[in-house]
């Protein structure tokens, strides 16, 4: 069975995992890599953790086949790897180098895909936006739980920012580079939806205007703050610790990122 990858994953589901049942009008595979992610991205697979399939599979309720499937599509994302006659493994964080490579990466592809989405959206995807724009604003700031919608739909909006450019190898592209950030949003909990808001706010008012040159500087600007705000939320971790190179990753909350 071949499943494709979810083009919007819920990170936010897990949390409430345990509260209610599932039901989900998805294949299994679709189903163990939704859930899967979202134990990655939340922490619950802490990085370079063994993943048990036959512990998962009890957990989720889901045969192993499909895990195996879902974590093939995990280790393509370099979320996960397979050591042979070991099993898989959590990727490990990225290293503050990566980090910088990542915003390289997003700074030369998103700004243009703004600027081609001014351009090239149509009346649906602008709707879409403003939606989501007006929901996020709605659980900015809230518990565990708000906080981890407010990712999920921070990834979305990028995603459908993506998708509008009318270029999907630069939809699948962002995709990728971005669910990598959302770990670190856990590990830290730097959250400051407030700013995040404003600069999405000015990101879509100028895709509504259809104003290439403006989308473009937008998301240019909420990148480099967004860069800045993961620098400064490293630069606080480091300090929190007494021995970087031995002390295990701790969550800290600076208030001060949101990518």
């Amino acid at each position: 069975m071949v499943a494709k990858t979810p083009a919007s994953p819920a990170f936010s589901r897990l949390v409430t995992l345990r509260e209610q049942p599932l039901a989900y009008p998805k294949s299994l595979v679709e189903l163990a890599y939704e859930q899967l992610l979202s134990m990655l991205v939340t922490m619950k697979i802490a990085p370079g953790a063994h993943i048990g399939i036959e512990a998962l599979s009890r957990d989720l309720q889901i045969s192993p086949t499909p895990i195996r499937e879902a974590l093939t599509l995990l280790e393509a994302q370099k979320l996960a790897y397979k050591i042979p006659n070991v099993g898989f493994r959590a990727a490990e964080l990225l290293t503050r180098p990566e980090i910088d490579d990542l915003f390289e990466m997003r700074l030369l592809i998103e700004p243009q895909a703004a600027a081609f989405a001014a351009l090239r959206s149509n009346q649906q995807s602008f709707d879409a936006l403003t939606t989501l724009s007006e929901q996020m604003a709605r659980i900015a700031g809230g518990d565990e739980t708000d906080y981890a919608q407010f990712a999920e739909g921070d990834a979305r909006l990028h995603h459908l920012i993506a998708s509008a450019s009318g270029n999907r190898f630069i939809a699948q592209t962002v995709e990728g580079l971005h669910v990598h950030l959302h770990i670190f949003r856990f590990l830290f909990r730097t959250n400051a939806p407030e700013r995040a808001l404003q600069e999405h706010a000015a990101i879509v008012s100028a895709l509504l205007a259809r104003d290439p040159d403006a989308a473009e500087g937008a998301m240019r600007t909420h990148l480099e703050a967004s860069r800045q705000r993961m620098a400064t939320a490293l630069d606080h971790h480091d300090e929190a610790l007494p021995n970087p190179a031995s002390a295990p990753p701790r969550r800290i909350d600076t208030g001060d990122s949101y990518a």
